[in-house]
């Protein structure tokens, strides 16, 4: 295989000025801005890698195994254009010959955001010079597949290569984080790898498992599996265990933004309800509710930020679910109420000093309407940066004006880049480092900003807004 074009394959060229006004004078002073920020340290508070990835340190497998396969983004819109998923997750797949499919579906990425990050990815770190078509497929796995054998590829090289400063993973509450230690202590890495306490799977009785998995909590305190007391215990000594080491949040993907705050005695009556497996499917979510404001106080009282990811429907596509398991590319967003749901937990948890909630959502309605206000009041809430399906360019940006009128700049998370993707990091943050450079440009240049506090801005916003709402 060679790497030269044919008559059949497209140049893949990456524009410098991309996402930039059309203007010539705006276009300069976004140019000015990003370049501010454009080798800035990468802040990524809120992620999925796993951490034994970077801890076992082989080569990444193939392009196939790279880009796609574990990559949802992708995965959907091969679904979305006829491909079967047992081409893409079957026990068999061929990974050329998925890559061949991928690529011969190229046109289903143009103008999306994962077209966009792919295309950075490949340019900027692969070295590719044409675009994924049906004819340059070989030709792309090969190039990929030669990077990939190289020193410079391993999944450590290029932590350090794309000058992350601080990675957040996303945990078990009874992971023994024993990668993160032997990461922190291998020195290998410029930079942080951090857990985040993560305990849905032990809050909702939903959830399969449920009650096997509080009986696992409460025997870390030598207590009953329907022990209230003892489940809190639990939880209160887990946060302890991850914040010694070196976890700054507690994230919880949630259905709905539901909060309660309900009488002791009617918490652990209902708790019991739970594990037992008598609690109606209405009780179920009101004791989901209650432990949200359960953790809101603990985080008052330990000092993790609390970061919460509502309004999405889980698994949609049951006979993918079944066969292929979760993160597979059939979440689909739900809208998210956040005024009332939040009311009990915020008259709680409000006002309490040194709390930190963070607000996500994929219902871009709320940006303006809820969770712009709420941040723009209560002291404790942050407006969390375009999650999932909005964190892409036109998304941004409309995020930037749906809710910096009422919240200000000042009162955001900075950017998430929420992946499982590990080459995608950079892309994603370069993206966001245009668009905001972009958006701050089209303010100065509508007298809205001078271009010496815009400077400052987009320092802060990359740089200082991640790390102080963090407690980095």
């Amino acid at each position: 295989m060679t790497d030269t074009l044919d008559i059949e394959t497209e140049p893949l060229a990456l524009d410098p000025d991309r996402l930039f006004p059309e203007g010539k004078a705006s276009r300069a002073v976004a140019r000015e801005l990003y370049g501010e920020v454009a080798d800035a340290p990468i802040v990524s508070p809120h992620g999925h890698v796993d951490p034994n990835m970077l801890l076992d340190d082989e080569p990444f497998r193939d392009a196939f195994d790279l880009f796609i396969r574990y990559d949802h983004y992708v995965t959907r819109l091969l679904h979305a254009s006829g491909v079967p998923y047992g081409e893409i997750y079957g026990e068999k797949a061929d990974p050329r010959a998925a890559w061949r499919t991928f690529c011969a579906h190229w046109d289903a990425y143009q103008a999306t955001a994962s077209g966009y990050w792919l295309r950075h990815e490949l340019g900027e770190l692969f070295g590719a010079t044409e675009e994924p078509s049906a004819a340059s497929a070989d030709r792309l796995f090969d190039l990929i597949q030669r990077r990939l054998a190289e020193p410079d590829f391993r999944p450590r090289a290029l932590f350090n290569r794309f000058r992350i400063d601080t990675l957040a993973t996303t945990d078990d509450p009874l992971d023994d984080l024993a990668a993160h230690v032997e990461l922190k202590t291998s020195g290998a890495l410029h930079g942080r790898v951090i857990p985040t306490f993560r305990p849905d799977a032990y809050m909702d009785p939903t959830k399969p498992g449920y009650a096997e998995r509080v009986e696992a909590l409460t025997a870390t305190v030598a207590g009953a599996a329907d022990d209230y007391a003892a489940y809190l215990e639990a939880f209160r000594a887990r946060r302890a265990f991850f914040i010694d080491r070196g976890a700054v949040s507690a994230d919880h993907g949630v259905e709905t933004m539901a909060t309660l705050d309900l009488d002791p005695d009617d918490a652990a009556a209902l708790f019991r309800r739970t594990v037992a497996g008598e609690a109606s499917e209405a009780e179920s979510r009101a004791f989901t509710a209650h432990m949200l404001t359960q953790m809101a106080g603990m985080s008052v009282d330990d000092g993790l930020v609390m970061t919460v990811h509502p309004g999405v429907l889980r698994n949609h596509d049951e006979g993918a679910f079944r066969a292929y398991g979760a993160d597979t590319g059939h979440d689909i967003p739900i809208a998210a109420e956040y005024t009332r749901n939040l009311r009990p937990l915020l008259a709680r948890h409000g006002n309490a000093a040194g709390f930190h909630l963070v607000l996500f959502t994929i219902d871009e309605t709320s940006f303006s309407r809820e969770i712009a206000p709420l941040a723009g009041y209560y002291p404790s809430v942050f407006v969390g940066a375009p999650w999932w399906f909005l964190d892409a360019p036109d998304a941004v940006q409309r995020f930037r004006a749906a809710s910096t009128e009422t919240a200000g700049l000042t009162k955001g998370s900075g950017f998430i880049d929420d992946t499982r993707a590990f080459l995608s990091i950079p892309a994603r943050h370069d993206m966001a480092r245009r668009t905001d450079a972009a958006y701050l440009a089209r303010l100065v240049g509508e007298g809205r900003m001078p271009l010496i506090a815009a400077r400052r801005m987009i320092v802060r916003m990359t740089e200082q807004q991640p790390r102080e709402v963090f407690k980095l």
